[in-house]
C-alpha cells in the first residue's frame, strides 16, 4: 500500500485522467400541466405518501430534486382517512394555505402538515384543488398533535403523540398472521427495536417473540446486511432485559459474522472465502459498519469470544481513517466528498465510536451527520432508507440543540411528510421518477427510533451516554449552514456567489466538504486569489492547510507557485497534510518535478514518521 499510493500520485502527476463521470440525465422530459389533460409519464412510478392526509401523490422530479414541481397528482386515496370524500384519484393540489406552490410542492405540502398540526392551527389542512375543469379550495382536518419544541424530540409532546400512535401501529402491524412471511429481516429487527425502546411492558411478550425468532435467524443471501441489525437487536434485547435465553444465538451471529470478515477487516454484501479475500463486489461499508455496531453490542450483552473482539478492532481500524477527510464511502475508496453523508454511513460511524470510547472520532461523525440535510440527506444509494434511519441516533450525540435544530431544518417536515393517517411510517425514497431497492418496505420502527431518543432505553437512543459534547444553539446553526447551498441539480451556483474572502475562510473549515465545494468555486474563477492560499499553507491550523492543499490540487498548472511550499509540507507532522500537498504537487503536473527526488526517496526509503503519508493509511 505504501508503494501503491505513491505511485498512484507519481502517475497522476504525468497526465492521468482525473475527471468526474457524468450523472446519466433524467429520463422525464417535460414537467406534465395536469390540468391541460397531461398523464403521468410512463417510465416514473414513484409517487409519495402525503402525510396523515391519506393520500398519495406524485410529483415532477429532476436530477434528484422535486423543486421544479407545481402540481401534485393524487393517485391514491385511503378509505377513511381524513381525505376520504374530499379528494380522489386524478384530483390534482395546486397548492396549500391558499397559496400556489412555488419553489417545491413537496417541501411546502410537508411543512403545511406541520403548521395545521399545531394548536394555532386547529388540524385544517387547506389544499387547493383542481378537478375536472374547477379549481376550489378544500380543507382537510388532522389530529392537532402540537408543535415540534425547540429541542424535539426531547422536551416535546408532539413527538411523544408521535410515538405512541407509531407504537399502535406497530403493533397492529406485527400482530398480523402473515407478519412473519411478508417482513424483510431489516425493518423486522428495527420494528422490534423500537418496541423494545418504548420501554412499555405492555410490549413484553412481542419483543420477546421476536427475540425468539432473531436467536434463530440465518440465511445464505446478503447475509452481511441482516445479520447486522438483527444482531443490533438481539444484543439490545439481552442487554435491557436481562433475559440471555437467546445469548447463544446471539454469539452464534456474532462469531459467524467475525468469521466472514476479509483479511483486512471488512465485509462485503456476502462474507469472505476461507482465504480472507471478498467476492462480488467487495468492500461495502454499510453493511460493514453495521456488522461492528452489532458485534460491538453482543460484546456488551456478554458475547466475550476473542474472536468477536478482535473482529471490531480490524473494522474499526480500517474505519477511522475517513475521519476528518470526508464521508465514510461506498467501500474500499478515497472518503466520499459530495455530501456530508453517504446514506448514514457517518451516522453509524458516530454510534460506533461512541460504543468504543474514541471522543474525537465519535464528535467529527456526529457533525457530519448534523451538516448533512435537505438534498445531502434527501438521496442515498438504491435509496435513502438508511440515511433516514441513522440521522438521529448520531445527531443525538450532539445534544438536544443539534436534534431541535436539525428537526426545523429537515426532520420536521420530511418526517410529517412520511408519517401515514394510521400512526406508521413508510419509505418515502429519493426524488428520483423509479421506485428504489427499499419500495413497499416498512420504516415505523426506523423513525420511531427518533422519537424514543428521549426515553434512553437502548444503546441508540441514548441508553449508552455520549462522548461528545453538548452543541450550543450556536455551534449547531453553524453546522446546519454547512450543509447548505447544495442540491443535485445545482452544486455551483450558491458558492460562487461568495466573495474571496468568503471561500478562503471556508477552505479552513472542519468540514472537508465544505472545503472541496470552496476549492471547486475557486477552480472556477477567472482570477483566483494563489497568493492568499498559498499563504495557507503557512498557518497553524491544520484545517487551513489541508484546505488550501484541496484548492491548489483544484488549480492544477495555475498553482505552480505553491510547489515549493507544497514540497515542504511532504515533512508535515499531520499525516493528512502531507498527503493532500502529494496530490497537490501531482495535480500541477510537470512543474511539480522538483518533488519527484523526495517522493521516490520516500518509495526507497519506505515508511518513517517523520514524512511517509502513505503507510498511516493503516
Amino acid at each position: 500500500m505504501h508503494i501503491r499510493i505513491v505511485c498512484l500520485v507519481l502517475t497522476t502527476m504525468f497526465g492521468a485522467a482525473n475527471g468526474l463521470t457524468a450523472a446519466p440525465p433524467n429520463k422525464l422530459q417535460a414537467i406534465p400541466d395536469f390540468t391541460k389533460g397531461d398523464s403521468i409519464p410512463e417510465n416514473a412510478k414513484h409517487d409519495w405518501n402525503l402525510g396523515p392526509t391519506g393520500l398519495r401523490g406524485w410529483m415532477y422530479c429532476d436530477k434528484l430534486v422535486t423543486t421544479d414541481a407545481r402540481q401534485i397528482r393524487i393517485t391514491s386515496v385511503a378509505k377513511g382517512s381524513p381525505a376520504d370524500g374530499i379528494l380522489a384519484v386524478g384530483d390534482v393540489i395546486l397548492g396549500v394555505a391558499g397559496q400556489a406552490f412555488s419553489y417545491d410542492p413537496r417541501t411546502e405540502f410537508g411543512r403545511a402538515i406541520t403548521t395545521a398540526e399545531t394548536e394555532s392551527g386547529g388540524g385544517k389542512l387547506g389544499l387547493t384543488r383542481w378537478r375536472d375543469g374547477v379549481t376550489e379550495e378544500v380543507e382537510i382536518v388532522l389530529p392537532v398533535l402540537g408543535s415540534f419544541s425547540a429541542m424535539a424530540p426531547y422536551q416535546c409532546s408532539k413527538s411523544q403523540r408521535i410515538l405512541e400512535r407509531g407504537l399502535k401501529a406497530l403493533v397492529a402491524r406485527m400482530s398480523k398472521p402473515d407478519y412473519a412471511q411478508s417482513e424483510d429481516a431489516i425493518p423486522r429487527a428495527l420494528n422490534a427495536l423500537a418496541l423494545l425502546a418504548s420501554g412499555d411492558p405492555a410490549y413484553d411478550a412481542l419483543v420477546a417473540r421476536e427475540a425468539a425468532w432473531a436467536a434463530k435467524f440465518s440465511t445464505r443471501d446478503f447475509r452481511t446486511w441482516y445479520y447486522g441489525y438483527v444482531m443490533i437487536f438481539l444484543a439490545e434485547y439481552v442487554t435491557v432485559t436481562g433475559d440471555e435465553s437467546v445469548l447463544p444465538g446471539l454469539r452464534r451471529l456474532a462469531l459467524d459474522a467475525a468469521s466472514g470478515q476479509s483479511a483486512v477487516g471488512s465485509w462485503g454484501h456476502t462474507f469472505a472465502l476461507p482465504d480472507g479475500r471478498l467476492r462480488g463486489y467487495g468492500m461495502m461499508n454499510s453493511p460493514g459498519l453495521v456488522l461492528t455496531i452489532g458485534m460491538a453490542l453482543a460484546s456488551d450483552a456478554g458475547v466475550n469470544d476473542p474472536e468477536v473482539s478482535n473482529a471490531v478492532e480490524l473494522s474499526a481500524r480500517l474505519l477511522r481513517f475517513y475521519a476528518g477527510k470526508g464521508a465514510v464511502p461506498y467501500g474500499d475508496h478515497p472518503a466520499w466528498m459530495e455530501t456530508h453523508e453517504d446514506n448514514g454511513k457517518c451516522g453509524m460511524a458516530a454510534v460506533l465510536f461512541t460504543l468504543l470510547g474514541e471522543a474525537d472520532k465519535a464528535e467529527y461523525f456526529t457533525r457530519m451527520a448534523i451538516a448533512s440535510h435537505g438534498a445531502e440527506r434527501d438521496c442515498g444509494h438504491t435509496g435513502n432508507y438508511f440515511n433516514m434511519l441513522w440521522s438521529m441516533p448520531a445527531i443525538a450525540l450532539g445534544g438536544p440543540n443539534a436534534t431541535g435544530a436539525w428537526t426545523n431544518e429537515f426532520g420536521a417536515w420530511y418526517h410529517d411528510l412520511a408519517r401515514s393517517w394510521d400512526g406508521s411510517f413508510t419509505h418515502q425514497g429519493p426524488p428520483e421518477p423509479e421506485h428504489d431497492s427499499y419500495h413497499g418496505w416498512d420504516a415505523t420502527g426506523a423513525y420511531l427510533l427518533a422519537y424514543a431518543l428521549p426515553l434512553k432505553k437502548t444503546a441508540l437512543t441514548g441508553r449508552v451516554s455520549s462522548i461528545t459534547p453538548n452543541l450550543s444553539s450556536e455551534q449547531v446553526q453553524s453546522l446546519i449552514a454547512d450543509g447548505r447551498g447544495w442540491d443535485n441539480k445545482d452544486r455551483t451556483s450558491f458558492y460562487d456567489s461568495l466573495e474571496d474572502k468568503e471561500l478562503l475562510e471556508r477552505l479552513a473549515s472542519w468540514s472537508p466538504i465544505v472545503q472541496q465545494r470552496a476549492a471547486e468555486a475557486i477552480k472556477r474563477r477567472k482570477e483566483p486569489p494563489v497568493a492568499e492560499i498559498i499563504a495557507m499553507l503557512s498557518s497553524d491550523s491544520v484545517n487551513a492547510r489541508v484546505g488550501g492543499c484541496t484548492a491548489l490540487e483544484e488549480l492544477r498548472g495555475k498553482a505552480t507557485p505553491a510547489v515549493s511550499k507544497l514540497q515542504d509540507l511532504l515533512k508535515d507532522e499531520d499525516m493528512w497534510v502531507r498527503v493532500r500537498a502529494a496530490s497537490a504537487l501531482a495535480a500541477i503536473g510537470k512543474a511539480g518535478l522538483p518533488a519527484l527526488p523526495e517522493m521516490l526517496d520516500i518509495i526507497v526509503r519506505g515508511p518513517t514518521p517523520a514524512i511517509c503519508f502513505a503507510s498511516d493509511l493503516y
